[in-house]
């Protein structure tokens, strides 16, 4: 079974499925509203004060998940776009056959502005510490009252899967529908379309990890079908990826890529030459050296390394996936756009990813956040979880008074029960975080504004 361009560009805005426009200028126009309602949302604003690699910044500014989501959907948009000429100029009739194919670039910066917004504060060290209080701490005392693929949600508390929660779970008072996006651009944001129980098999790259949790598991059925993405199984429920999803994939690989460099710089982690000497491989421009050389400062050299970095990058990617539309089309496409490239790109994206390792990603600041994180959200859900199911004491009832109303369910389910606990604390911000937990443990006191 091959998935085709028609089905996989439907203008179905999840939750107003009854709405969709038959005029199709009209319907396109529904792909860039998806961008401006994340743009302005709450939770995008979040990103601001939530780590994407360094702490969050004091005199010297460096990227957060807002900035690099930012970034990533612009380089997403190229990407999109580039695939859409390249489309155009094969079969100049290719809009009377695909009418949404030209807004393939607005679909891919979309998902890219939605791709982090279900990464928890301190980023992995935030998924790994919701993880391990199921794990290896007093939450495992909830497992043998929820299923076992309920259980392997909890476990392994994935970002993926919460994003795609944020962006269609009803929250209490928010009304029908939560954002409301078109079908294509949350299909675009799922780089593993399986549940947790299937995921962590690296043997495919659909599988590496997982895209919805169970409470959802229907609703991306729905998805899915809706698109005709590829079903491997179901049950477990597992697709092959819609092919969107890679150069959703390829723009954040090549942002983190490049922009950690730029950041460690800027910190004075790694030095100007080390900089220059791997950009300078990935631009592969005889004149780009002398232009470097006309340049003083070097912020400007390290700018216009990074800008010809990412075109260098995009352009390869592109490339990559242009020529192998039928694999991607028959979800056969088994790695990512950024390993499907030759040398020296290739070579010198595993030198950068070295280097990152060795002296950005354990970098003492780095580690010494990721510590902390790990303490502050672990902290937070010793003390909401067990007050949120089992409410025994008055100071469970005071820890239930400072959840927001729209993450209180009346059910009774321990699973839906914790959810709610976990949408409140994986929605807050770093700082938010720390002040609660400063707070509620005695270290801070609060002061009334």
């Amino acid at each position: 079974m091959s998935m085709s361009w028609d089905k996989l560009l439907s203008a179905k805005r999840w939750g107003y499925e009854d709405r969709v426009s038959k005029n199709t200028i009209d319907a396109r126009s529904e792909f860039q509203r998806d961008y401006d309602r994340l743009i302005f949302s709450s939770p995008f604003r979040r990103l601001q004060n939530k780590t994407q690699v360094f702490p969050l910044p004091g005199s010297i500014f460096v990227h957060n998940r807002l900035t690099h989501s930012l970034e990533v959907a612009s380089v997403g948009r190229s990407l999109g776009r580039i695939f859409y000429n390249k489309k155009l100029e094969q079969d100049p009739d290719i809009d009377k056959k695909y009418p949404f194919l030209s807004e393939t670039g607005n679909i891919v910066s979309s998902a890219c502005l939605a791709h982090d917004l279900g990464n928890p504060a301190f980023g992995h060290s935030g998924e790994s510490a919701i993880s391990s209080y199921f794990t290896a701490s007093e939450g495992r005392r909830y497992q043998n009252e929820v299923t076992e693929e309920e259980w392997a949600d909890l476990t392994h508390f994935e970002g993926n899967a919460n994003a795609l929660r944020n962006l269609i779970h009803q929250y209490n008072g928010k009304g029908y529908g939560g954002f409301a996006l078109t079908y294509p651009t949350l299909a675009a944001i799922a780089k593993y379309p399986c549940a947790a129980i299937a995921g962590h098999n690296k043997k495919n790259i659909y599988t590496k990890k997982y895209g919805f949790f169970q409470s959802e598991q229907e609703s991306f059925k729905k998805i899915a079908e809706e698109l005709s993405l590829v079903k491997v199984t179901d049950n477990p429920l597992m697709y092959k990826r819609h092919p969107l999803v890679y150069l959703v994939e390829a723009a954040d690989d090549i942002c983190y890529n490049i922009i950690d460099l730029e950041d460690a710089h800027r910190l004075k982690i790694l030095s100007y030459q080390e900089v220059e000497s791997l950009l300078l491989k990935l631009c592969n421009e005889d004149r780009l050296p002398a232009r470097l050389k006309e340049i003083e400062d070097t912020d400007a050299k390290l700018s216009l390394l990074r800008a010809k970095a990412i075109s260098a990058l995009i352009g390869a990617c592109s490339t990559v996936f242009f020529n192998e539309q039928e694999q991607l089309l028959n979800g056969d496409f088994n790695k990512s756009l950024i390993d499907s490239l030759g040398d020296p790109l290739k070579s010198t994206l595993k030198e950068i990813e070295d280097l990152s390792i060795a002296k950005i990603y354990n970098y003492p600041s780095v580690v010494e956040i990721e510590i902390a994180g790990y303490k502050v959200m672990g902290g937070l859900l010793e003390e909401f979880v067990p007050a949120f199911l089992e409410n025994k004491t008055h100071y469970h009832k005071k820890l239930i008074e400072l959840i927001p109303k729209q993450f209180i369910t009346q059910s009774t389910n321990t699973y839906t029960r914790i959810q709610s606990v976990l949408d409140f604390v994986s929605g807050m911000t770093d700082i938010y975080a720390v002040e609660l937990y400063r707070k509620i443990k005695g270290i801070s006191f609060p002061s009334i504004d």
